[in-house]
């Protein structure tokens, strides 16, 4: 059987930095990033660097279901991409995939720890909420899997859609900042004090953030003109539940892999969009990696420092940014870098640059040694 062609038809992005994908791409060609010093006693007893939204900041209006931020952030991103689009939440083709690292697990706060807020802290039930308020018809598929959530997600949809089980798929991520979240990576000293400074050379950890973002995929050859998701792998590098490989080997067998998807050699990328952490260690193994693929030329840029790190949206926001880049044939810079970190550096964007593109790699790594990657082309 001949695999049909996945096409993006429609997306979004929701952050603090516009509620549109196109507020989001303007603000990033005036290099504006969302990252700011905040002081919130309830995530954090210090100062710290983060991109997040105003604390009053409502995205939907629905009082009767009484949805969390998370929920909210989900259907805003959902309602604003699929406008237009005529893909219906009741045509038993078309699938709902939910992309999170961590939910509502602020809730736990806030509530009482019983089994009714054990249960109201499932994704499953966000995903519930989430569907019902659309009306699917399918039960929706939950991807969970550290920081390549967003990557995983759109390569799950891509491989559905391929297999003819479906012929749309709604792709939507999100996660908010909590104590909880912020207290983990501050266990891990994993946060830098400043605006973060990916590949750069004074690197020195993360920032978090605050997204949401939506990518619709379609095997309908209406769509034939758009940008599609070409191949997509995934692997596990078993080294620490925290810590990255120190050779990188694992990502570059995920980047070989997904270009094998693809039908495409390493000379046939013209850009890459990073993971780009900024932590020393995420870095180091993501630019071994990217060396050891065949891939040192290739422009490469990371969004961290306008973003933060949004995990669960991450590889959404980041895919969603470069097929637009894509589209306009501007790859934007890698906000914070001056100087390489590292000898053998990579080609690490400082600038904006024009360019003939037709396919770029995302990739992405997470705890528990998880890496993906995902190509899309013209």
């Amino acid at each position: 059987m001949i695999e049909p062609d996945v096409f993006v038809i429609a997306d979004n992005i929701l952050s603090p930095l516009g509620k549109t994908t196109a507020e989001n791409f303007l603000k990033l060609k005036e290099n504006i990033s969302g990252v700011k010093q905040h002081y919130e006693i309830n995530i954090s007893p210090q100062p710290f660097y983060a991109s997040l939204f105003d604390k009053d900041e409502i995205f939907i209006r629905d009082d009767e279901h009484q949805y969390t931020k998370f929920e909210q952030l989900l259907i805003a991103s959902i309602d604003d991409a699929v406008k237009g689009t005529g893909v219906s939440a009741k045509d038993e083709k078309t699938i709902l995939i939910v992309s999170s690292t961590k939910g509502n697990i602020g809730l736990l706060e806030t509530e009482a720890n019983n089994a009714e807020i054990k249960k109201r802290i499932a994704l499953s039930t966000s995903a519930s909420l989430v569907s019902a308020h659309f009306g699917f018809i399918n039960q929706p598929i939950i991807i969970s899997n550290a920081c390549i959530s967003g990557v995983l997600a759109i390569i799950t949809g891509m491989r559905l859609l391929r297999s003819g089980q479906y012929e749309n798929a709604v792709i939507v991520g999100a996660d908010v900042i909590s104590e909880f979240i912020m207290s983990g990576f501050q266990s891990f000293q994993a946060l830098s004090p400043q605006i973060c400074r990916p590949f750069d050379k004074a690197h020195d950890g993360l920032n978090l953030g605050e997204g949401a973002g939506t990518i619709i995929l379609s095997t309908d050859k209406k769509y034939e003109q758009n940008i599609k998701v070409m191949g997509g792998a995934v692997s596990n590098d078993a080294n620490h539940i925290s810590g990255p490989s120190r050779t990188g080997n694992e990502l570059a067998y995920a980047i070989t892999k997904a270009l094998k998807d693809a039908a495409l050699t390493a000379e046939d990328i013209d850009f890459i969009s990073a993971h780009g952490t900024a932590t020393v260690y995420n870095d180091e193994m993501e630019a071994s990696a990217i060396i050891s693929s065949a891939l040192r030329p290739v422009p490469v840029n990371s969004l961290k420092a306008y973003y933060g790190h949004t995990l669960g949206a991450a590889g959404l926001i980041e895919c969603i940014i470069s097929v637009h880049s894509l589209k306009e044939g501007l790859v934007l810079p890698t906000a914070g870098f001056e100087e390489a970190a590292f000898s053998n550096p990579l080609n690490i964007i400082d600038s904006p640059i024009l360019v003939q593109a037709k396919n770029f790699l995302k990739t992405a790594s997470g705890f528990g040694g998880c890496n993906a990657a995902v190509v899309f082309g013209k």
